[in-house]
């Protein structure tokens, strides 16, 4: 069998070159430089990827301000065929994604990424549907007042910034939906993950996108900055951490441009003592570490009521025993490489925080992976116990694959465990008292609460969060408004 890296080397010839696309024109080289690519599973650089200056992000804002006019007057019924052509696209493209996926973020090809991939292609297909059916209102005035009714109408330029640890289901939850509304866009992906966002350009201009509609520019923070400081950029949405969002707010604040924030999250997962333990342990233990516990809204504090704590400590340190951390390429893999070295060196920073001030028991991992996996960014899946809730183990994002199980003798002290963080992303809870779930649902400070396992995300329903979790939602009627501005018109 060939080793990983023969494997990954292999992989990496089928990436596209990658660069700025402005109005329809791609740019593989810019006075900006490089940015060499490192896959993190290999620690070794397999691309290098062109980078966008200022003068790319003027290009890429003037080309979309210049397309918004004929895409706004373009019918409904054509945006939505050419949306219904782009999901049609992406899953036959699905392989490439997934592929792209492993090696450009490290998750894994056949779970994550497959997982992402359905996720795309629906949330695409849902606002397709949505885009001929915007709708006004017209409003019952009486006989002397004036015929008043409104208009639906996109903003304008809409500046899409997206984070790197899911950018195939990132770019399908803003991109359809701003499109849907009439809107045109300059997106910038994290320069860690830029090739899924090439391809996703690609098949959108296939599938029938006029040149300008959508634009990609590829940087850092300077190229974020010229972004969300321009001012004829009319909405901002993004996606990543708190810190970055204050930034973004901040360069948005001089020409007060709204925004849409979809920030971290410190789930808790309140089990019960009457939970269905066959069902709640396996969960418990193997979506708080999927994609390498690199999501925002995965249940990364257990809180386990004092009946059940020690099975249920037992159960899950068995379930995560049992789960592969390897090459993200293969099929038994569950778990990849984090995303690059800065975070191999935090998640290590925090655990080791965390055995020197005693914060919980270790036991489980608490190091770095070794042998084959010791030149990518893999950490081994590691578990706490017994952790103190105010601790920082328990307080703070730690986007790795780091669970803390916490006990509770009350459902009154489970749910002050779970509200005592800034974040307000996603809870979870588990138990057979749905009573119980419908009390501590409307309790709970977050934006969505999943109960006794069910996904936490819906392409129906919004999603979103409260405090430091942020702004706005995605999702559903409400994640279509988010790119629409109402206009009231009023007729004598």
């Amino acid at each position: 069998m060939p080793s990983l890296l023969q494997r990954h080397h292999e992989a990496a010839q089928r990436l596209t070159r990658a660069g700025s696309l402005v109005g329809g024109e791609l740019f593989t080289s810019t006075s900006a430089g490089t940015h060499e690519h490192i896959n993190p599973a290999t620690g070794q650089v397999q691309a290098s990827v062109a980078l966008s200056g200022p003068d790319a992000v003027e290009a890429a804002v003037a080309a979309a301000r210049a397309a918004a006019p004929a895409w706004r007057d373009t019918p409904g019924t054509r945006r939505r065929e050419i949306l219904e052509r782009l999901a049609a696209l992406i899953l036959e493209h699905g392989e490439e994604f997934k592929t792209f996926s492993a090696l450009e973020s490290g998750a894994v090809a056949h779970h994550a990424a497959s997982h992402f991939l359905k996720m795309a292609v629906e949330w695409t297909r849902y606002y397709a549907g949505w885009a001929d059916k915007l709708e006004g209102l017209v409003v019952d005035t009486g006989p002397n007042d004036p015929f008043v009714y409104t208009i639906p109408e996109p903003f304008g330029v809409v500046a899409i910034i997206i984070t790197w640890n899911a950018p195939l289901l990132s770019l399908a939850m803003k991109i359809p939906p701003a499109l849907a509304a009439g809107n045109t866009i300059v997106l910038k992906p994290a320069e860690f993950t830029p090739f899924t966002s090439v391809l996703f350009l690609a098949l959108a201009r296939e599938a029938g996108l006029p040149d300008g509609v959508l634009n990609l520019v590829i940087g850092g923070p300077d190229t974020g900055a010229a972004l969300t400081s321009h001012k004829h950029v009319d909405k901002i949405t993004f996606t990543g951490g708190p810190i970055t969002a204050t930034r973004i707010m901040q360069s948005a604040a001089a020409n007060l441009t709204p925004v849409v924030f979809e920030l971290g999250g410190k789930g808790a997962n309140l089990l019960f003592d009457d939970a269905d333990l066959d069902a709640a342990i396996p969960f418990s233990g193997a979506f708080a570490l999927a994609n390498t516990g690199q999501g925002c809204a995965l249940p990364t504090r257990l809180l386990v009521q004092r009946g059940v704590y020690e099975q249920v400590v037992a159960g899950v340190k068995a379930v995560v025993q049992g789960l592969v951390t390897g090459d993200p390429l293969l099929p038994d893999t569950f778990a990849g490489p984090l995303i690059n070295q800065v975070a191999l060196d935090r998640v290590t920073g925090i655990v080791e925080k965390a055995k020197a001030e005693r914060a919980g028991r270790l036991i489980l991992g608490g190091a770095r992976s070794g042998g084959e996996l010791g030149g990518g960014y893999f950490y081994d899946p590691t578990i706490f116990a017994d952790v103190d809730p105010d601790s920082s183990l328990a307080q703070n994002e730690i986007f790795g694959p780091v669970l803390s199980i916490i006990p509770f003798d009350t459902e009154e002290e489970a749910l002050r465990i779970a509200n005592g963080t800034e974040y307000g992303l996603t809870n979870y809870v588990q138990t057979r008292d749905i009573g119980r779930a419908r009390r501590l649902a409307r309790l709970l400070h977050s934006g969505t609460v999943s109960v006794n396992g069910t996904p936490n995300l819906h392409v129906a329903a919004p999603f979103g969060g409260v405090g430091m979790s942020g702004i706005g939602r995605e999702g559903g009627k409400e994640g279509l408004l988010e790119f629409i501005s109402t206009k009231t018109v009023l007729v004598r």
